[in-house]
């Protein structure tokens, strides 16, 4: 029976791949089709990606902030405040890891121009 699963398993995860394989084909021909190279296209979906998680991170760390600060003011103990703080601590600096990944790619990013040609 186990030979059976593993069988059906390996079927599944290679019917996933071929899959995502002619996805891939097929939505990269549209690429070519409007006349931009693949350099171009994956900047473009990159940043509008990076701006949308960007800007729900934004959004997320000011409510879980209020959340935070609100607990930290009503709760009844002083475990309970260090514990609201604490989760403050770690929303700012998630907010800063996830924008600090932008600001450091912005800066960088002109440093590789031209490196996607061959000679």
């Amino acid at each position: 029976m186990k030979q059976r699963t593993k069988a059906n398993s390996f079927f599944k995860i290679l019917s996933v791949i071929c899959i995502a394989f002619l996805l891939m084909s097929a939505l990269s021909l549209t690429a070519f089709a409007a006349g931009e190279d693949i350099f171009e296209l994956g900047d473009k979906i990159i940043r509008d990606v990076y701006n949308h998680i960007a800007g729900i991170s934004t959004v997320l760390a000011a409510l879980m902030s209020a959340v935070a600060v609100i607990g930290a003011k009503m709760s009844g103990t002083q475990q309970k405040a260090d514990a609201a703080w604490a989760w403050l601590k770690r929303v700012w600096l998630a907010w800063a890891v996830i924008n600090g990944i932008g600001a450091f790619i912005a800066y960088v990013q002109p440093l590789f121009d031209g490196y996607n040609y061959l000679p």
